[in-house]
């Protein structure tokens, strides 16, 4: 039996490849490909990355997720979207391109960090950061990607070790 946070990390690179897979074929010649890796550090302090079916809560996942033009012509506005699974945490500073909008209703995107007003006990509104947590989707505006060209796109995330909890007690 697969422990549940294999099951979650295999749900998780499921959901985004399927929603992957459907924005590409909005866009005739556009080919996407995501992979999904772990994060590990050796002794030394050099990265290194491994299947990503293996995570544990706490543990850093990097999505990278390629769009390749494989048409004869060049796909122009092409806007790159990362789904961030639930489960998972973004890690400040890991998106790349630096560039990149986020949004916690994939509907709405705006720059990072995201912020939002709130309402204090005495009346007053003040406005403050949405905590990374509360991230869902990230947007890249690519725009166009020549015939034959690719560009790539990348963010990595902590698997919650609340969320692992709630599965296991499902």
């Amino acid at each position: 039996m697969h422990s549940p946070v294999r099951r979650a990390c295999a749900v998780a690179l499921f959901t985004c490849s399927t929603l992957l897979a459907g924005l590409a074929q909005a866009q005739d010649g556009l080919q996407v490909s995501l992979t999904a890796r772990r994060v590990t550090t050796d002794s030394h302090g050099r990265e290194t990355l491994a299947p990503a079916d293996q995570a544990k809560p706490g543990e850093i996942v990097e999505y990278r997720v390629t769009y390749r033009n494989a048409g004869a012509t060049p796909v122009r506005e092409v806007a790159a979207t990362l789904p961030i699974p639930a489960g998972t945490e973004l890690v400040a500073s890991s998106s790349r391109p630096a560039k990149v909008l986020a949004s916690i209703d994939g509907v709405n995107f705006a720059g990072m960090p995201l912020k939002r007003r709130e309402r204090l006990a005495d009346g007053r509104e003040v406005e403050r950061e949405i905590p990374l947590a509360e991230y869902r989707w990230l947007r890249w505006p690519l725009g166009a990607i020549a015939a034959g060209g690719s560009q790539v796109v990348r963010a990595r995330v902590r698997v919650s070790d609340t969320a692992v909890a709630a599965r296991t007690e499902r």
